[in-house]
């Protein structure tokens, strides 16, 4: 049996999309739209859990750059931190950015297999 649009997309199915969801929805892609927060949001994905030295290291960022953009994606409900002793430690909390992020590199890779 061939699958609708509403089974592809559970969270789409029903009414219109409120004008509060497109708004929230426009504001987390606001979010996302920033090269340097999707690597940072990538190397916190690959190690699971991180410091913000570690991702500024991995992403070639100053440690406060990467604090700021950390901040942003925490005000967002994104990412969550947690001390250990004197560290703290950054981890992805939204079980939906792992699978946005690769499907957005999944379009990419599609577009450029196309030309």
């Amino acid at each position: 049996m061939a699958k609708t649009r509403k089974d592809q997309f559970p969270h789409l199915a029903g009414d219109l999309l409120p004008e509060r969801s497109a708004e929230g929805l426009a504001e987390l892609f606001k979010v996302l739209a920033n090269d340097g927060r999707l690597r940072i949001l990538h190397a916190i994905h690959l190690a699971g859990e991180i410091s913000p030295s570690d991702i500024a290291e991995r992403v070639d960022a100053s440690q406060q750059a990467v604090s700021n953009q950390l901040q942003r994606l925490a005000d967002q409900r994104i990412v969550h931190a947690r001390r250990e002793g004197q560290r703290v430690l950054y981890r992805i909390i939204d079980p939906c950015i792992p699978g946005l992020m690769d499907l957005g590199v999944c379009l990419l890779s599609e577009r450029d297999r196309l030309g």
